[in-house]
């Protein structure tokens, strides 16, 4: 098997609308206070006319006093609801993030970046054709007892 002696990365924001099975994606070079701010202004681009509940897991960017300004100018349109620490099972979008990494990932060789974004953008594309199978994955409740 090939190894190219480095590790390909990509990092990406999404959201989930689990009533509509719809999937927001978006790349960016790293995950901060900055490219979540671009992220809440896609989102926003994408539903001009919704006010949207984010469910989010307690990163610290998700808290930074930099987006106060920002939200507080988008209060009637974002709400943020933030997730118990150590609760991914509870977090939707980890549901997705799983699939993801066991279609697109797993047991798989990326020759570069480019490579590794067609196949995260061809599992995308996978997603808006098949809303039901999105809704079936984020919809049911998942426990494990410990």
């Amino acid at each position: 098997m090939p190894v190219s002696g480095s590790q390909t990365t990509l990092h990406l924001f999404g959201a989930v609308n689990p009533k509509e099975g719809e999937v927001f994606c978006m790349e960016t070079d790293t995950c901060n206070t900055q490219t979540f701010h671009q992220f809440l202004k896609y989102l926003l681009q994408c539903h001009p006319e919704k006010h949207l509940i984010l469910v989010l897991d307690n990163a610290r960017y998700h808290h930074a006093r930099a987006l106060r300004p920002f939200l507080a100018q988008h209060e009637h349109r974002l709400t943020f609801l933030f997730l118990p620490p150590y609760s991914p099972n509870l977090n939707l979008m980890e549901r997705i993030w799983k699939w993801l990494k066991e279609v697109v990932l797993s047991n798989r060789y990326y020759q570069d970046r480019a490579d590794l974004r067609d196949g995260i953008e061809s599992f995308l594309q996978y997603l808006l054709n098949h809303v039901e199978e999105v809704k079936k994955r984020v919809q049911s409740i998942y426990m494990s007892i410990c």
